[in-house]
């Protein structure tokens, strides 16, 4: 399966902790002289004789000339991290400490790891699947407890084991068919098609479950762009201000203030919504930089995931928010209208006039009157009710991709079957199958794909 790959027996060091200065930084060596490499700069004791998961306090030395005094930490294969031999090495915060440090570890015989490579090793030595692998990296990348709560379920194999029980009944029925083709004169059937149909249909249940909850695995990692746009003076910056609750963007009665397209982050429940203030749309101005804002302000609507379509009720008519309204669908844009300043129109006026919208939310981003219900319909737009966080949510494209394949072989499969195909053709699609559930799990792999996918790691994970 790995090749090479399988036969990695240097020993690796890098720097574990975030570069800077701090109280303490690690340095985290692994491979099969990971203890020898620490116990030739560690003179107090003989590590090589001390006992796996113990902690030693002393003066670490190159040359006998003292380069700080650390606190050393052994895993012994293969319990530890990397299922190699691994010395983590505490020392003092100092970057020229800590380059001493891994610097030392290298005239001894070790190498700078690569990116992802102590991940890399764990997975070789069967520590990790390929799937938790990755989620360690989206791990260290989250930075909500929405993206922190998806990886962690990875790391514990919540996604690995949806496809696990797959693998092993497709793997039994395809051992049994192939064995059919062993008999093929006698005219016997050892798997029995009707168990078969009921797995085809339970792994297209599980697959098309995964395959929807992408959708909210996307948002969850990379977060959701949410372009505010509307005419000048709508009070697009003073909504953005009040969803953020501080005066992040310059709030002016003047039309046209806003130039440029400002951007912040809002955390609504665990999901990262990126707040896109624009410039007021008007289709004539005089105003050069006004206009290059405004050209700026479409091209931010058009990529946008989400847009926020706020209208000022006391100037805009019925037939300005049609014309808009047909825009957005033309262009297929997801947006909610934003009715405001209700405050001076009057709440009930506002509403009887624009009665007939649907996906139309009344406020006073002024006074902060009823902008909460922005938060709450953007979320309950992303997540669209279709997949909750409790339940195995795919973040990772590659994932997606190889999960569409196997939807294909699912259906591949059923339609052999449907038409009564061979048993060697029915076996060919049982494999195809296979080889895309392998290529997520890390059962189908190569060299060039693993540097890949690890090569996106920081270095010392």
């Amino acid at each position: 399966m790995l090749g090479k790959l399988s036969g990695w027996d240097d020993t690796i060091v890098a720097l574990a902790t975030p570069p800077g200065i701090g109280a303490i930084g690690v340095i985290r060596l692994s491979g099969a002289n990971a203890i020898g490499v620490a116990n030739v700069l560690f003179p107090k004791k003989d590590l090589q004789q001390q006992s796996s998961h113990t902690v030693h306090v002393g003066v670490l030395k190159e040359n006998d000339t003292a380069i700080d005094e650390v606190v050393v930490t052994l895993y012994k294969a293969p319990r530890s991290y990397t299922g190699e031999d691994v010395v983590e090495i505490s020392g003092h915060g100092s970057p020229f400490v800590l380059e001493q440090i891994v610097n030392a570890c290298i005239n001894k015989g070790a190498r700078l790891a690569k990116p992802g490579e102590f991940t890399q090793r764990a997975f070789l030595k069967g520590k990790l699947d390929l799937t938790q692998a990755e989620a360690v990296a989206d791990l260290i990348a989250s930075n909500t407890h929405a993206s922190r709560n998806a990886a962690l379920k990875n790391i514990k194999g919540g996604f690995s084991s949806a496809l696990k029980a797959l693998r092993d009944q497709l793997l039994s029925f395809s051992a049994l068919i192939e064995l059919e083709l062993d008999f093929s004169q006698e005219d016997v059937e050892f798997a029995d098609r009707t168990q078969l149909y009921a797995l085809i249909k339970e792994a297209d249940a599980v697959t098309q479950q995964l395959l929807q909850s992408f959708q909210l695995g996307n948002v969850i990692k990379n977060g959701v762009s949410v372009a505010i746009i509307g005419k000048p003076n709508a009070g697009k910056s003073t909504l953005l201000n009040t969803l953020l609750n501080e005066n992040r963007a310059i709030v002016s009665e003047i039309a046209g203030t806003t130039r440029d397209t400002i951007e912040e982050i809002l955390n609504i429940d665990g999901i990262l919504f990126r707040l896109i203030d624009t410039a007021g749309i008007r289709e004539h101005t005089a105003d050069i930089i006004e206009s290059i804002g405004v050209e700026k302000s479409i091209e931010k609507m058009k990529a946008a995931d989400v847009v926020l379509y706020l209208f000022d009720v006391n100037t805009t008519t019925t037939t300005e928010l049609q014309e808009a309204i047909a825009n957005f669908k033309q262009l297929h844009i997801h947006y909610l209208l934003i009715a405001n300043k209700i405050d001076t129109a009057g709440e009930t006026t506002a509403r009887q006039r624009f009665a007939g919208f649907e996906n139309c939310l009344f406020i006073a981003a002024k006074t902060n009157l009823h902008t909460e219900l922005i938060k709450e319909r953007l979320v309950d737009t992303v997540l669209q009710g279709t997949v909750t966080h409790e339940a195995t949510v795919v973040t990772n494209a590659r994932h997606f991709h190889a999960l569409k394949e196997v939807a294909l072989s699912l259906t591949d499969i059923k339609t052999a079957m449907d038409n009564k195909i061979p048993g060697d053709l029915l076996a060919l699609d049982i494999r195809r199958c296979l080889h895309y559930i392998g290529e997520i799990t890390g059962e189908i792999t190569n060299e060039d794909q693993l540097d890949y996918i690890f090569s996106k790691f920081c270095i010392g994970k």
